[in-house]
């Protein structure tokens, strides 16, 4: 009676033993599914609209349109750009809300001769480097210094508060979009540090709020950089260096190697004694950035924390110990993959 009773309990337990394994396999199948569908609902909520992606160089589209169409040329820009008032304003262009073929656009004008390199430079910058993360460029007209890019609604992210203050866009301002956001402005610069045009360094960064300018949200909730003016090349191993400008840089923003190092012997401001820098200015300032990108938002704080020992490299004194923005990339989106993760294992033990 015993061994033929021991034989049904091995038949049990050899059936048994597959299926339990074959259920905890599917649930385990399954929470990677979960997994990633969280992580693409989060990371795609406002999935970035590459409208442009697939033209064929010096050629354009926008969303609302069906094909991709030739840079506007002068003659284009004349008679078929209709300003319509005023948007931005700085030392070296008026910008304008104006109007093409149904379309809005930016239209960019210069605002005096002294800036006329500047305004080309930056119209060259934008040929070079036209991508998903740079600004559209519509068409230009080097004769009478005129631009025309994509218009972006929401303008520069100097406004990011006011416009998630606003009761349509309340339900955006998460963790999860301000932390794209930064990772956004992160992929931007590695981009810049490795573009085709070389080793870009943004020198119209010497405040936060020059910072800021630079940049603008896109009707998705995502980033494109738009002023590209001061984008000097650097390249050590050509013994290329950079300068932002020629006077007395101040204040904890800027790098440690962009202040004057003589000023505590009192010695004056000289520009022809000032040492030159490459892009790990860059690095420096990203953890700034960040802070503002974040605000206060349930969820912000734990994001901090996780990035606090990346921001600490950012911040060594020394330019040679910063990190890569590639580095400081690789972090920000394993950071944001963990933490969706984490809210979706909190979500299934509810």
């Amino acid at each position: 009676m015993m061994p033929q009773m021991q034989r049904t309990m091995c038949r049990t337990l050899s059936h048994s033993v597959p299926v339990v394994v074959l259920c905890l396999a599917a649930l385990f199948l399954s929470s990677v599914l979960i997994y990633l569908y969280l992580d693409s609902v989060y990371y795609t909520d406002h999935p970035p609209d590459f409208s442009h992606v697939g033209c064929m160089p010096q050629h354009f589209k926008m969303t609302t349109m069906k094909n991709c169409t030739p840079w506007l040329q002068c003659s284009q820009i004349h008679a078929e750009v209709r300003k319509l008032k005023l948007i931005g304003q700085g030392a070296v262009k008026k910008v304008y809300l104006a109007e093409w073929r149904g379309q809005k656009v930016a239209l960019s004008k210069l605002s005096s001769l002294e800036y006329q390199d500047d305004f080309h430079h930056g119209i060259f910058m934008l040929e070079a480097l036209q991508g998903p993360q740079v600004v559209q460029l519509v068409g230009f007209c080097l004769e009478d210094n005129t631009l025309v890019t994509e218009h972006h609604p929401h303008g520069s992210l100097l406004k990011l508060d006011s416009v998630f203050a606003q009761e349509q866009h309340q339900q955006h301002n998460t963790w999860q979009i301000r932390l794209r956001l930064a990772t956004d402005y992160v992929s931007i610069l590695h981009y810049l540090h490795n573009s085709p045009a070389g080793r870009r360094v943004m020198c119209d960064s010497n405040s936060l709020e020059k910072t800021l300018s630079q940049f603008l949200l896109t009707s998705d909730f995502h980033l494109v950089v738009n002023d590209v003016d001061a984008l000097p090349e650097v390249d050590r191993s050509r013994g290329l260096l950079v300068k932002c400008g020629h006077r007395e840089l101040t204040g904890d923003f800027v790098a440690p190697e962009q202040l004057w190092p003589f000023r505590n012997i009192g010695k004056p401001f000289s520009d022809n004694l000032m040492p030159e820098y490459d892009e790990r200015t860059d690095i420096w300032k990203i953890p700034d950035v960040t802070w503002f990108l974040m605000g206060r938002v349930p969820g912000g704080d734990l994001v901090h924390f996780h990035l606090f020992q990346i921001h600490e490299e950012c911040k060594k004194e020394d330019p040679m110990l910063r990190p890569s923005a590639l580095d400081v990339l690789k972090v920000y989106q394993s950071v944001y993959s963990s933490m969706v993760r984490g809210n979706a294992g909190f979500r299934d033990m509810l």
